[in-house]
């Protein structure tokens, strides 16, 4: 076990502001640790079932940074490194990894050139005692393919060879994997689904619906005892030729279980749902989203849906228009106002049945930029700018909506950028990391945060309370907490009304606890 420093004490603070006033926010910063890799992504954090925390990273080395290998470190409940591993694997295709049952699980996708088939592999071994084993979940057998894994759900490519891509749900107690081979007359999508312990809970062959449409799943939800898994996503139809209002893609449901399938189309003339996301209130499928009034991709409003969980009938659907007041809250007095490229972050379900979940306008962009040997290279930068947070009725009715002015951007890691949220009590509490001391107050009701210059970051607290009302302040200073926070991939212990975040610059490490009261 790794000595705890005999100053451990003085990173024991608590919050002085208006918010430890209001006694709503507290933290624990732990020691500072030596770490040997400068530079890594998170990948996965998790609880240890003990109250402790088990952090797993991809890590890179040479002068020209390549993957190495993982590295996973377990933590006790006081925030005490008590043990750290390397697992060197070299040349991985990495798709996901997670934290579950006492053991570390990766994913893989790897091709057999001896069997001529990709395989899905899970690499897993038990964090009290490091020893890796390595399975082969899936085989399909095909040509190689240049992208088998399509990452990206809004541009896939359907052309002759093999897709494949796979969801988790929320919690990560199950996921699906789909698979889709097509060559000359073949055409077959095949959905496998398992739960975290790998035990196949189901296969379906989904091809007699990729005749006339090829589907890009996005999100997925399970009913509680993993019987009946719904997928959500583009339904993209094959034929050529389509009228000036049409688009080429609708959004579909699908539910299926051992024994039955059912499908249900998102299909209202004039409204083009986008983002839809499924989430069960008690025994109530719902699908939250937004909508566009024409075919692109600016949002209009949020969408609500109430489908029967068994037929996928339509029992309810609501559209709801953004309001003048939170376009202005947004742009100010902008004339060319486009609401797009939303991501949902959070969704919750209160006593009452009303929804609250919040969205950030994320979105890539590429340029061209000289390296150090004189040549150029294609540069990859990731935004993540504004939050939208908003409450529905349990009807779906829009209570409000607000907006949150952000800007960030990142060629990097992205654990840093972005927010975290949490919801208690039908209060929305949003985490921040900025290198600025203070938001820009745009107008009485309007702030903005940027990103700052600053190696060293703040981390601000904002609260939605239950009408939708903004507070802020610093809840983390700089001169507190000198490690930058990966703000956006905590551990949520809603048990406990804890979230813990992983801090890390160059080789020192440590982890930050912060508990909402």
């Amino acid at each position: 076990m790794f000595k705890r420093s005999a100053f451990l004490f003085l990173f024991l603070v608590n919050v002085v502001s208006s918010f430890a006033q209001e006694e709503l926010v507290s933290y624990t910063i732990g020691e500072k640790f030596h770490d040997k890799y400068r530079y890594s992504n998170m990948l996965a954090i998790a609880d240890d079932g003990s109250e402790g925390t088990v952090v797993v990273r991809a890590y890179y080395t040479g002068i020209v940074l390549r993957p190495k290998g993982y590295f996973i470190e377990h933590y006790n409940k006081d925030l005490e490194l008590v043990s750290e591993y390397n697992y060197k694997l070299k040349n991985a295709n990495f798709i996901d990894a997670y934290v579950r049952n006492g053991q570390v699980y990766l994913l893989f996708l790897e091709y057999n050139y001896n069997t001529r088939s990709y395989q899905y592999e899970v690499h897993r071994s038990p964090f009290s005692q490091f020893q890796f084993t390595k399975e082969t979940l899936l085989s399909i057998a095909s040509d190689p393919v240049e992208q088998p894994l399509d990452r990206n759900f809004y541009n896939r490519n359907f052309s002759s060879g093999f897709t494949t891509s796979i969801l988790f749900n929320d919690d990560k107690s199950a996921f699906a994997i789909t698979t889709h081979y097509k060559k000359r007359k073949i055409d077959q999508h095949t959905i496998h689904v398992f739960n975290a312990n790998l035990n196949k809970l189901m296969e379906h062959d989904f091809s007699d619906e990729v005749e006339e449409k090829n589907y890009a799943f996005e999100n997925i939800a399970f009913s509680k005892d993993l019987q009946n898994v719904y997928l959500v996503g583009k339904a993209y139809f094959k034929k050529k030729r389509f009228n000036a209002t049409e688009r080429k893609f609708q959004y579909e449901m699908v539910r299926i279980s051992n024994t039955s399938r059912s499908v249900q189309s998102f299909y209202t003339p004039g409204k083009f749902p986008e983002s839809l996301k499924p989430i069960f209130r008690g025994d109530e499928l719902l699908c939250i989203g937004f909508y566009s009034d024409r075919k692109d991709n600016r949002y209009n409003g949020i969408s609500y849906f109430n489908l029967d969980p068994k037929a996928l009938e339509m029992k309810s659907e609501t559209f709801n228009p953004f309001s003048e007041q939170f376009m202005m809250d947004k742009f100010g007095r902008e004339d060319d106002k486009a609401i797009k490229d939303l991501v949902f972050k959070g969704m919750n379900i209160t006593k009452e049945g009303n929804i609250l979940f919040n969205a950030e306008e994320y979105f890539t962009s590429n340029s061209v930029q000289s390296n150090s040997s004189g040549g150029r290279v294609m540069v990859t930068r990731y935004h993540h700018n504004d939050i939208i947070s908003a409450k529905l009725s349990s009807t779906g009715d829009l209570v409000w909506a607000r907006n949150i002015n952000k800007t960030e951007v990142t060629q990097g890691d992205g654990a840093y950028a972005s927010y975290s949220s949490y919801t208690k009590n039908n209060t929305t509490y949003f985490f921040i990391s900025t290198s600025s001391e203070n938001p820009q107050q745009l107008s009485d009701d309007r702030i903005m945060f940027k990103q700052g210059l600053s190696r060293n970051r703040n981390v601000f607290l904002i609260r939605l309370d239950e009408n939708g009302h903004m507070k802020y302040n610093k809840v983390i200073d700089d001169t507190e907490a000198r490690l930058p926070l990966m703000v956006s991939v905590p551990y949520i212990d809603h048990q406990n009304d804890e979230l813990r975040f992983y801090a890390k610059r160059g080789t020192k490490k440590q982890l930050v606890q912060v508990g909402v009261k």
